[in-house]
């Protein structure tokens, strides 16, 4: 009964070996690709990076720092929102400014009294001045030398006086309005049209001429961005310095993107290329980060499509050939 046993113990082992390998050794079909890897479609074109961002006929997008610093305590406009030229977008806390504009109003008031108590001061003295003089005509004994010489030059100093009220009633008017103009300050404004691409701020942050901080990346960020999303986005290429030289001339320059995760493959115009080339920044985005590769902007332009949805910021392949 024991032989049996283990003579079937060793058929199955046997047979459980043939049906592993021959599991084992099915050929499983690959899954298609999600998306076709994109391909060079010139004959001699050449690869860059790309990031769309929104177009602009000079410069990238308007970064908005505030010209003084404060705590912001109203945000008045939300992302994607369309804003014009003038139109209120943050609000800082200003009472400490206010604080000063009325002490600098109360110095203002008093300068101006004290110069209209210098005329005063001088029109009696002046006044009093006339009268001995003409005593003094009709009659040189009824008023004495040391009277008219004193009257005369207190008459002088009332005049030096009304000089040094009026220069300090200036100087006071002067920082009123200072104090005036920095008070309205404490409200930023949109300085062109566009929209709202960005707010990194919020209620109660603190954000100054440097911008705010961002506690992701550990470095200073523009409060707003401002960009224009109206018909056309621009893509800014990165061209590697060994490849500079063999970039088309520019009325024969041709460019298509791609998607990445996508096949959408979009023809791109050309707009400019930026006359500097500069150190590639990849990982903190920081001039201080320290790399060899050095690239040329090249900027690109294309129609939004209706139909895909594309924002700026993404990163995006190019190619570059000649036509």
């Amino acid at each position: 009964m024991r032989n049996k046993l283990l003579v079937m113990f060793a058929i199955l082992g046997i047979l459980a070996g043939i049906v592993s390998a021959y599991v084992y050794n099915i050929k499983q079909k690959p899954q298609p690709p999600a998306f076709v890897p994109a391909s060079n479609p010139y004959e001699k074109g050449i690869y860059a990076n790309g990031i769309i961002e929104s177009y602009q006929t000079s410069g990238e997008n308007i970064n908005i720092f505030p010209e003084v610093p404060g705590t912001i305590i109203k945000v008045l406009v939300s992302e994607g929102q369309h804003v014009t030229l003038g139109m209120p977008l943050l609000e800082m806390d200003d009472s400490l400014q206010r604080a000063t504009v009325a002490q600098q109003d109360a110095q203002d008031e008093s300068a101006k009294a004290q110069v209209e108590l210098a005329k005063a001061s001088l029109k009696s003295l002046q006044d009093s001045l006339d009268k001995l003089k003409r005593s003094y005509d009709l009659d040189p004994k009824s008023v004495s030398k040391d009277v008219l010489d004193t009257t005369q030059n207190a008459v002088a100093v009332g005049k030096e006086n009304l000089v040094v009220s009026q220069k300090q009633y200036i100087a006071a008017f002067k920082a009123y309005q200072t104090s005036k103009m920095l008070l309205s300050k404490y409200v930023i404004h949109a300085r062109s049209e566009g929209s709202v691409m960005s707010i990194n701020t919020a209620v109660g942050s603190y954000i100054s001429s440097q911008g705010t901080y961002d506690s992701y990346t550990g470095s200073m960020t523009p409060p707003i961005v401002i960009g224009n999303m109206q018909n056309f986005l621009g893509v800014r290429c990165y061209v590697d310095e060994i490849l500079i030289s063999k970039l088309p001339l520019p009325a024969k320059m041709h460019a298509r993107m791609s998607i990445r995760g996508t096949n959408i493959n979009i023809p791109l115009e050309y707009v400019r290329a930026q006359p500097y080339v500069s150190p590639k920044i990849e990982l903190s985005n920081q001039r201080t980060e320290r790399v060899d590769v050095r690239v040329l902007p090249v900027i690109f332009k294309f129609e939004k499509p209706k139909d895909i949805s594309l924002y700026p910021g993404q990163l995006v392949d190019v190619y570059i050939g000649d036509e």
